[in-house]
Parts: C-alpha cells; structure tokens; sequence
C-alpha cells in the first residue's frame, strides 16, 4: 500500500511541475501577482509602524502609500532602464569581441596549445554577453507584456484579502484544525517577511556599493551593472558569484590591459564576501535552516521551468514547502531532509495529525456569519 501511495504522489508532483511548465504564460503572471501584492502589503505594514508621537497613520493610508510608492519604483526602474538598454544592447557585441582578444592575449594562456578557433568556441558558448544580455531583457519585456494581466490581478487579490480570514475559519474550524492551520500561515509569513527584507537590505546595500566601486572605476554602464547585481543577490549562491564575474568580464572587454579587471573583481568581491558570507548569515542566523544542496537543486529545478524568475523565487517557494511539510507527520521525514541539520522548529505534538478540510455548506455559514454579527 505505500508503495501504491509514493508512486501516486511521485506521479502527481511530476505533473504539477508539467503543468507548471505548459502552463507558464498563466501562472507566471499570477505568482508574480502574488509576490507583489505580499510586498505592497508587507510595506503597508511597516507603514504603520510609523508614528508621529502618539498619532499613527490609518492602516487604508498607509496601504494606499504602499501602492504609490511600488507605482513609484515600477515606473523609475522602467524610465532607469529604457533609457539605458538600447545602449547596453548596442556595444555587448563589440564587449564580446574585446573579451576574446583580451582573452587571447593573456599571458598565462598558451596559444600554442590552443588554437584561435576554440578559444573563440569556447568563450562564444560560456561567456556569450550577447545572448545574456538578450535573455535578460527578454525577461524584462516578457514581465511588462504581461504588465496588464499582473495588475489586473493584483486588484482582484486586494479586493479578496479581507476575506482570506473567514475562509480560513470556514474551511478548518469544523475540522479542529484552524489553530494549526493559522500557526502555518503565521509561519510562513514571518519567515518570508523575514528572508525579502534581509535579502533587500543586504542586497541595496551590495548594489550600491557595487555601483559607487563601478563609479569610480569608471566602469560603463555603473548604474545598469549595480542594479543587475541587486536583482542577481536574490538568486541564492549562484547569483552572487555572477555577479562578481559578470562586472569583472564588462571591465575586461572595456579596457585595454587587465587593472581595471582586477580591481573590480577585488572590490566588489570583498563586496560580495563581506555582504554575503558574513552580515547576511549573521542577520539570518539559523532561522530558515535550509540545506545548502537543497536549495541549489531547487535552484536548479525553478530555473528550468521559470527561467530567472523561478531562480528568483525559488527560496520562498522552499521556505513554504519546507514549513508546510514540516507540520504533518507524514511529511515531516521530507521536512527534515530539506532542512541543514534535521532539527525542525515545529515539535511532533503540534503538527496536524488530523488535519482535514471542512466545507460546510451555505447555510452553515451563513447562520454561523449571523451569530457572529450578533
């Protein structure tokens, strides 16, 4: 009978990922609602932390300035970067052309052991600029087609929000489980709140640090580069080594000699080992306790089906998996093989082990909605 029940669920997590997949023109759209509409709230919400003495800021206004300040962001950053990819698309080629010569001329590459035509094979398919700088803005203008579906989307999850409580209460109150049901959504917001605003702190304060090195290196492009890496610092491990590379091979291709090379990949290494492998850990601590190979095969499978937006979403997907599974005694096996060190901060007694949808019918709920507004 196990054996029946693993191979139905290997069967029906192979077809979710399927779906996914074919389905991504649909779905993409709407997680990326989703994400947003999280930020607009988490921002809401911060908001109205603010005080002014003893006067606090009403939570509609505070959302209200949540929403023109992510309208705010959304039009600099497409202004920002209209006015400057036309021009990064325009000289990658010559970038290419300059990188293979620089390549080329390296003194601790033999040319007698290398002919010109692989060199230029191998930096064509592993340092490719044109192509990278291609999938980049096919990424971004492939977000902004579908700029309508993800607003429109957007409205409908805030005219919805005031009711996720009383369906919650409706679908797990009759089954005993609303407490355990709440503990995971609490959970999974606290920790995702957690992981976005330490991964934004961490990953402005790398980019800005990165654009003042570019800056005064006099690298082209600065701005472009330091918001590249910005976006690159959420992809976990992977991005920040690209993003220490990829900066180093443009001051490559821009200069005549290697200085300009070596600096910017000194300068915005330290960046990046400072940044991420001291304080980020630091403000982390063992909080999420993901296992490092985890989240690169994760890393992986997102990137596959979601291109550089799943590798952007991949940790929060794995935080809530990670959390959800954790809380079942079936799964808490699988919990604790996605965790770093097997210990689980949910204790076996407090997981759902009768865990059950309700769905009353029409009636029930209404009758219940009347006592409670008596």
């Amino acid at each position: 009978m196990k054996v029946l029940n693993y191979t139905a669920t290997a069967i029906l997590v192979v077809l979710v990922f399927y779906l996914l997949d074919v389905g991504q023109s649909l779905i993409l759209p709407f997680v990326i609602a989703i994400a947003l509409w999280y930020l607009i709230n988490t921002l809401s919400v911060a908001f109205q932390k603010v005080t002014l003495g003893s006067f606090k800021f009403p939570p509609r206004v505070c959302l209200l300035a949540s929403i023109l300040s992510f309208l705010f962001v959304v039009w600099a950053l497409i202004s920002f970067l209209s006015g400057s990819l036309n021009g990064v698309l325009e000289v990658v080629p010559t970038y290419q052309k300059n990188l293979i010569i620089r390549l080329e001329n390296m003194p601790f590459i033999d040319m007698a052991l290398l002919s010109e035509q692989s060199l230029m094979t191998t930096v064509g398919n592993w340092i490719d600029l044109p192509a990278y700088a291609a999938s980049v803005a096919t990424s971004f203008a492939s977000i902004l087609a579908s700029g309508g579906l993800i607003l429109i989307y957007i409205l409908f999850l805030f005219l919805e929000q005031g009711k996720f409580d009383q369906k919650i209460t409706a679908l797990f109150s009759e089954g005993g489980t609303e407490s355990g049901a709440r503990n995971i959504i609490s959970r999974i917001r606290d920790d995702i709140q957690k992981y976005i605003s330490i991964k934004m702190f961490t990953s402005t304060v790398t980019g800005s640090l990165s654009y003042i090195i570019l800056m005064f290196l006099e690298v082209d492009f600065a701005g472009v580069w330091g918001l590249l890496i910005f976006l690159l610092n959420f992809i976990p491990t992977v991005g920040s080594i690209v993003a220490t590379i990829f900066p180093a091979l443009i001051a490559l291709a821009q200069s005549d000699g290697y200085s300009l090379f070596l600096f910017v990949l000194a300068g915005i290494g330290a960046c990046q080992i400072l940044i991420g492998n001291i304080l980020e850990p630091r403000m982390m601590g063992s909080s999420f306790n993901l296992s490092p190979i985890v989240i690169l095969l994760n890393l992986a499978l997102w990137g596959t089906i979601w291109g550089i937006i799943g590798m952007l979403l991949c940790v929060p997907f794995l935080i809530i998996l990670t959390i959800v599974l954790s809380h079942f005694p079936n799964t808490r096996a699988i919990a604790i093989m996605l965790s770093s060190d097997g210990k689980l901060r949910v204790p076996l007694d407090s997981s759902l082990e009768n865990f059950s949808f309700s769905a009353p019918n029409s009636t029930l709920i209404g009758s219940q909605e009347t006592k409670d507004s008596e």
